[in-house]
């Protein structure tokens, strides 16, 4: 057993590896894109380091204090999701980060990690007697789930919401609440969306007052997908690329925020069309070492938030993937651990060092922190 957990590791660790430098070549190729870029090279690989030192921190700590404070992490969270609101810097029309000095950051990424965390922790080790316990359950699950909800829907971060609520889904449905409750989300989520879809197009107006101009605009565009020169020209990218090539200097054809929600298609410019299916088989072993490694994964709380990981890990490339191809919305969803940005890279590094931790996570001491949140 050793030894297979040995080997799986070993085979990620390649592959990932070989992400970070496809990455780092990408992101020495987009200085000759645009000026606006000169310095993406430099800065990857400064987040790449970072996140390797916070991947080793939290890899060295049991993860037992790490889910015993998960709750005041949470809190602390909140608390930036306000301040954002309050004294954030605005890039890109969203009010979604906080400066200090020289170094910015987004606090709805943070969320991510603690929220899992807490949201794990909360949701382990649960014993439910009647249907009574089962929904004072689920509300305060979703009271978890609708606080830094509502504040990071405020900035506005569409794709930071639908990671929150898939992360809630994923843990909640390795719970053992009834499975019937699911029908009851799937009723309220479509009534939702019918009485949204019925406002956006029949009472504009209105859904203009309750979202604002801003908020508005950014869902039709959500809803417009497949249009628009960003669409367009990444397919031409992928459509006219060679098999092989390699290319660091040439621009090749312009995508606009192309070193992060297009990397996907901007590695054609370099790689041709090797670079896009070197990346998907990265990331298909990747998934793979990744669920085998949760096979193996014995406490409760460290598999809630291994599956929880997994579910937005998947998620992000499948919507990221499909956007580049004009199938799905452009929501502003990175490839981890390829696309630009320091925030998302260094998350993703500190998600990996929890998991891989193997130091012991539930002690007869940690028992008691579940009580507390009953």
């Amino acid at each position: 057993m050793k030894n297979n957990r040995k080997i799986t590791i070993f085979t990620f660790t390649i592959f990932f590896l070989l992400l970070l430098i496809i990455s780092l070549l990408i992101m020495y190729h987009s200085q000759f894109i645009s000026s606006l870029y000169s310095k993406h090279f430099q800065k990857q690989l400064i987040w790449i380091i970072i996140g390797f030192i916070i991947f080793l921190a939290l890899y060295f700590i049991p993860k037992k204090y790490l889910f015993k404070y998960s709750k005041l992490l949470y809190i602390i969270n909140l608390i930036m999701l306000l301040l954002v609101l309050i004294i954030g810097k605005n890039v890109n029309g969203a009010t979604a980060w906080l400066k200090i000095g020289n170094f910015q950051f987004q606090p709805s990424e943070l969320m991510k990690l603690s929220y899992t965390l807490f949201l794990a922790s909360f949701c382990s080790n649960r014993s439910f007697y009647t249907l009574k316990d089962e929904f004072k359950f689920i509300f305060k699950v979703i009271i978890i789930f609708l606080i830094p909800s509502i504040l990071v829907f405020l900035e506005p971060d569409t794709g930071a919401i639908i990671f929150f609520l898939l992360i809630a889904i994923s843990i909640l449905w390795n719970t053992k609440i009834s499975k019937k409750w699911f029908a009851v989300f799937i009723f309220i989520i479509t009534s939702l969306l019918g009485l949204f879809f019925y406002a956006y197009n029949f009472q504009q107006d209105l859904l203009i007052k309750l979202l604002g101009t801003s908020f508005f605009y950014r869902i039709e565009r959500v809803l417009s997908f497949g249009k628009g020169m960003q669409i367009e020209n990444s397919i031409i990218a992928l459509g006219s690329a060679p098999l092989f090539s390699f290319n660091l200097t040439t621009p090749g054809i312009y995508i606009p925020e192309a070193p992060t929600d297009f990397i996907f298609a901007l590695s054609s410019n370099i790689f041709g069309l090797s670079g896009p299916i070197s990346i998907l088989i990265c990331y298909l072993i990747l998934d793979y070492c990744l669920s085998n490694l949760l096979k193996e994964e014995q406490d409760e709380q460290s598999k809630l938030f291994f599956k929880g990981f997994l579910t937005i890990f998947l998620f992000s490339q499948l919507e990221n993937i499909a956007m580049n191809l004009g199938l799905l919305p452009i929501i502003g969803i990175p490839l981890p651990f390829l696309s630009y940005g320091g925030s998302s890279m260094i998350i993703m590094f500190a998600f990996l060092g929890i998991i891989l931790n193997q130091k012991k996570s539930f002690t007869k001491k940690s028992k008691t922190i579940h009580i507390q949140y009953q």
